[in-house]
């Protein structure tokens, strides 16, 4: 969650172990769901990033700490 954080989205609301965060200067990118769990799958951590509209690579710097 902490490389969409550096993305720019913003928690919206939290249901349980499911966060919801949205985009707040950008509408096109759409709001995404993340649960909070430990390990994610792999297809639903693709899923996520395909929907920040990012790619892998990017994603990996984000996690590393690299904007």
């Amino acid at each position: 969650m902490q490389a969409f954080q550096r993305l720019g989205y913003e928690v919206v609301r939290q249901r349980g172990s499911h966060i919801r965060l949205r985009h707040p200067t950008d509408p096109a990118k759409p709001p995404l769901t993340v649960p909070n769990h430990q390990t994610l799958k792999p297809g639903l951590l693709r899923r996520l990033i395909r929907d920040a509209r990012i790619e892998v690579d990017e994603f990996q710097r984000l996690l590393d700490g690299k904007s």
